[in-house]
C-alpha cells in the first residue's frame, strides 16, 4: 500500500508499507483514513518505508455524512499543500475538525469545517488580514466587503447577499487572533445567522478552488449527487 500520511513535524508524506495487503499483516487493521496513528518510516527518497504503525487512540472513523467531510478535510489537505512542507498550525486545526466531526450537535461539525478552512488558508498565507482592506485601507463597520483569492477584502458597491460587512470581518480576524482560534472561529460562526453564514461558505469556497486549482473538489461534486438522490 502506498499511504499518503499528514504530519505536525514533517507535512504531508508519501510512505510504502510492503506487505500491508496480506492477511497475516499487523498493518491491515490499523491503516485506515482519518484515524491518529504513530508512525516510523525510513529511506530519503520521495516515497519512504514504513516501519512500525501503532493507533494512537481518540476517534474511530466518522459515519454518514460526517464521513464525506472527513473526505473534504482529506482532499483540502491533499490539493493545498505540498508535500514535506510543514505547517504545525494547520495540522493542529485538521486534528480538531476531525474531533468535531464527532461532536452530537451537527452545528458545531459544520462550524469546525468552517473554522478549518480559515485556518489553513492563513497558515498556508492564502488569507489576508481581515480588519483591513487590500490596499491598507481601513475597514468601515457598516460597508460591505467581498473576499478574494488575488485581490484580498474588496469594496462591494452593489447590494450582494454575499458581501459581508467590515465589522463581521472585523470579528473574524479578533477570532483568528485569539489564544484558541479554531474554538473562536466555531463560536462566531454558530452565532451568525443563515445568510451571513451562506455569505461566507460562498466566498470561502471560491478562494479554496482558486489556491487548489480546480472549479469543484470531486467531495463536494459527490456531496451534491448524493443530495440529489
Amino acid at each position: 500500500m502506498v499511504l499518503e500520511v499528514f504530519t505536525r513535524r514533517y507535512g504531508r508524506l508519501a510512505l510504502i508499507a510492503k506487505g500491508a495487503k496480506r492477511p497475516s499483516s499487523n498493518f491491515r487493521s490499523v491503516l485506515l483514513p482519518m484515524q491518529p496513528l504513530r508512525l516510523s518510516w525510513s529511506g530519503e527518497g520521495e516515497i519512504r518505508t514504513l516501519k512500525s504503525a501503532e493507533w494512537g487512540g481518540g476517534h474511530v472513523m466518522p459515519h454518514g455524512e460526517r464521513l464525506l467531510s472527513g473526505y473534504y478535510l482529506n482532499e483540502l489537505v491533499m490539493r493545498l499543500m505540498a508535500r514535506e512542507d510543514a505547517h504545525p498550525e494547520a495540522f493542529d486545526a485538521y486534528v480538531q475538525a476531525m474531533q468535531a466531526l464527532h461532536a452530537d450537535s451537527a452545528k458545531w461539525a459544520v462550524s469546525g469545517l468552517r473554522a478549518f478552512e480559515l485556518l489553513v488558508l492563513q497558515a498556508l498565507g492564502h488569507l489576508p488580514e481581515l480588519h483591513q482592506q487590500a490596499n491598507g485601507a481601513p475597514l468601515q463597520a457598516t460597508g460591505a466587503y467581498r473576499l478574494t483569492a488575488e485581490g484580498g477584502l474588496q469594496p462591494e458597491w452593489d447590494a450582494d447577499e454575499q458581501a459581508l460587512s467590515g465589522a463581521q470581518w472585523q470579528l473574524l480576524q479578533a477570532a483568528l487572533d485569539s489564544a484558541a482560534p479554531f474554538h473562536a472561529l466555531q463560536t462566531q460562526w454558530q452565532a451568525w445567522p443563515s445568510p451571513m453564514r451562506a455569505a461566507l461558505r460562498k466566498q470561502l469556497n471560491a478562494v479554496l478552488h482558486y489556491h487548489c486549482g480546480m472549479q469543484n473538489l470531486r467531495t463536494r461534486h459527490i456531496t451534491h449527487l448524493l443530495q440529489r438522490l
